[in-house]
C-alpha cells in the first residue's frame, strides 16, 4: 500500500466546492443531531466568503483535501477532518497552525460532540462557557473553549 505525506497550504476560491463537500459529509457523520439549515449552495458561498476574509488552510493528501481550519483575531471558526483520515495527526497539525499564530484560541462546540469536546481538552482547551443553545442557529447546547500559551 503506497500512503502519500500530507501537506498543509493556503486555501484558495477554487478549494470552495472540496471543502465544503467536506464540511458537510464530517457534520452529517459527527453531528447528527445537528439540523440541516442549509443547501450545499449555501455552504459554498459561506465558505467561499470564509477563505476571503479568514485565515484558511488545508490538509491534502495525494491532491485531494482532507481537512481545513479557518481562524481570524484568536477565534476558530472551522476545523474539520474528513471521516477516513481522523486520527492521524491532521487535525491536530492544522490546529497547532493556528496556535503558532496566536497566544490565546476561542471556538465554540456543541456540548454534545464528545469526541471534539475530547479531542480540543487533550490539547489544552477548557471551557469556559456553556450555553442552552439559544444563541445559535441550531438551537443545540454549545460550548466555548479557550486554549492559552503558557508563560
Amino acid at each position: 500500500m503506497r500512503t502519500h505525506a500530507v501537506t498543509l497550504r493556503r486555501a484558495t476560491p477554487a478549494d470552495v466546492e472540496a471543502i465544503a463537500a467536506l464540511f458537510r459529509r464530517v457534520q452529517e457523520a459527527t453531528v447528527p443531531f445537528r439540523p440541516d439549515l442549509h443547501t450545499p449552495e449555501e455552504d459554498r458561498a459561506m465558505l467561499g466568503g470564509v477563505i476571503a476574509k479568514d485565515n484558511v488552510w488545508i490538509a491534502e493528501d495525494a491532491g485531494a483535501i482532507i481537512g481545513f481550519i479557518a481562524h481570524r483575531d484568536g477565534f476558530v471558526g472551522h476545523l474539520y477532518v474528513d471521516m477516513g483520515h481522523q486520527g492521524r495527526g491532521i487535525g491536530t497539525k492544522l490546529l497547532e497552525m493556528a496556535m503558532s499564530d496566536h497566544d490565546c484560541l476561542h471556538l465554540w462546540v456543541f456540548q454534545k460532540n464528545i469526541g471534539a469536546r475530547r479531542f480540543y481538552e487533550r490539547r489544552g482547551f477548557r471551557a469556559i462557557k456553556e450555553t442552552d443553545g439559544t444563541g445559535n442557529e441550531e438551537r443545540e447546547p454549545d460550548a466555548l473553549v479557550e486554549w492559552r500559551r503558557d508563560p
